[in-house]
């Protein structure tokens, strides 16, 4: 179980660690790296998300226990990561809204989907996809609405409303999801030619994504905010999935394949866009560096722990 489990996951990370070891050594250059993640994150991955949202059979997946298990978690983890950093760590109100927005978004497309894959098969990802399609819309409205109303200069509820509005449509993943939900609803045919680019682009996307997350871990470092990194990780790696599976499992009873999507996503590491969310606002950027790193690096040994509680690994 154990080896199989390892199978799973080790590939996963093999490639991010490929990608860390080539930019670090020098044979992936730094504008390389930057060049790969503006084509998986502006181009490919939106076309991964269009595609699937287009695919999902809406009324199976969009299910309200399936949501709030996940979603529920990862409010309670924003409020308590921002009372820790104010209370324990004695933080400004803004950068406790940073740390919070760390143990809030969990790198459910990165990571998450491409572990989902290996362990269930392509199959099992339709609830996955569901959780993804509000994965940016609420956090980034959560996090952002938090961030302005607790800065000193904070804007009143129209700008920040409109500030939200702004972010979310600049965004290509939110941009790409708005479409698949319009084409599937619509059921807007979508030409041969065009599905075949498309499908061929969402191959590309996880394998030169995770790649490309290797290489940006280059750029972050370990700093002295160890504390509240441990603090991050254990709300997002333990907390928020130990929260979606006793919601999904002994709440509202949902299947098999919906408990596993909650779970699995629930226990990825914060994702990069924590560390964009940090620097956009000049807050919490050493905290939201210090999680992500090592949370990647941790999510080997958790997610495989996660996944042998669920078991049924194929």
């Amino acid at each position: 179980m154990i080896l199989t489990i390892l199978e799973v996951v080790l590939p996963v990370f093999l490639v991010i660690g490929t990608g860390y070891a080539a930019t670090r050594s020098g044979l992936f250059s730094a504008g390389a790296v930057d060049g790969l993640m503006v084509f998986t994150q502006g181009f490919a991955i939106p076309c991964l998300l269009f595609v699937a949202i287009l695919r999902l059979d809406l009324r199976a997946v969009l299910d309200t226990g399936l949501l709030v298990s996940f979603y529920a978690g990862a409010v309670v983890c924003f409020a308590l990561g921002i009372v820790g950093a104010r209370v324990i760590f004695g933080r400004r109100p803004g950068e406790a809204v940073a740390v919070g927005f760390s143990a809030l978004f969990s790198n459910s497309v990165l990571l998450g989907l491409p572990i989902m894959e290996r362990a269930y098969g392509t199959e099992a990802l339709a609830p996955n996809f569901a959780i993804v399609a509000l994965n940016v819309p609420v956090c980034y409205f959560l996090g952002i609405t938090a961030m302005e109303f607790s800065r000193a200069d904070g804007r009143n509820a129209f700008e920040t409303a409109r500030t939200i509005a702004k972010a979310l449509m600049r965004n290509a993943l939110m941009v790409a999801l708005v479409f698949g939900f319009v084409f599937n609803i619509f059921a807007i045919p979508v030409p041969t030619a065009a599905q075949s680019a498309l499908d061929m682009l969402s191959q590309a996307a996880l394998p030169a994504a995770l790649f490309g997350l290797g290489g940006i871990l280059t750029r972050y470092a370990l700093r002295a905010s160890l504390g509240e990194s441990g603090m991050i990780l254990a709300l997002s790696l333990v907390l928020h999935p130990t929260i979606g599976y006793v919601l999904a499992v002994h709440v509202f009873h949902l299947s098999e394949d919906f408990v596993r999507a909650v779970v699995v996503t629930a226990a990825m590491a914060p994702g990069v866009n924590t560390y964009i969310f940090a620097s956009i606002y000049n807050r919490g950027q050493a905290q939201a560096a210090s999680s992500v790193l090592l949370g990647t690096g941790l999510s080997v040994l958790t997610a495989s722990a996660w996944l042998a509680l669920l078991g049924g690994v194929r």
